[in-house]
């Protein structure tokens, strides 16, 4: 596990506490999403953001103006820390990191579903209904088709991957013929 991963961890650990002490854990969550697809979709914000020549104060600044209606206090706090520390890059990774957090403590899971073809809703449904039970937690599925699978489904939750696509079956059949 890289030292940024753990850093937003525990940002994101800090985070969650006070979100849920405020009863505001999915606002944040939507804000943190937010900043971070802000931040990390303009380059021009990022090389600023990146330049040592410019005090934090002023970069803080910049940000607070930019984001600073749209966000609460916490997240607002918590951005501002990271670019004092160096750290703005991690806004991504804290928003990963807090989405876990959360989602595991309401017990749900966000899957990726992957299929060569779209799937219509209801085959989705229950794609989603049935790796719910297999995982114990409700699974909010989102899909992605990839052509490359050939057939069948490979599931994402958290680090585990369900593998039941047709590519996915040929390169084991092609590990074991090769010992």
């Amino acid at each position: 596990m890289s030292r940024d991963t753990v850093i937003a961890k525990r940002y994101a650990q800090a985070l969650y506490e006070v979100a849920g002490s405020q009863g505001i854990v999915s606002e944040v969550r939507q804000q943190l999403e937010l900043v971070s697809e802000a931040l990390a979709s303009d380059a021009d914000i990022q090389r600023f953001l990146a330049t040592p020549g410019i005090e934090s104060s002023v970069k803080i600044d910049l940000i607070k103006k930019a984001i600073g209606d749209r966000v609460s206090s916490i997240v607002l706090n918590t951005v501002k820390v990271l670019i004092e520390r160096g750290r703005y890059s991690a806004v991504r990774d804290v928003y990963a990191a807090y989405s876990r957090i959360a989602d595991e403590a309401s017990g749900e899971s966000r899957a990726t579903i992957y299929t060569a073809l779209p799937l219509q809703a209801a085959e989705l449904s229950k794609v989603v209904q049935q790796f719910s039970a297999i995982s114990g937690k409700r699974i909010i599925g989102e899909q992605v088709v990839d052509p490359s699978l050939i057939g069948g489904v490979k599931v994402r939750i958290g680090d585990k991957i369900y593998d039941g696509s047709l590519s996915g079956k040929l390169e084991r059949l092609s590990k074991q013929m090769n010992f």
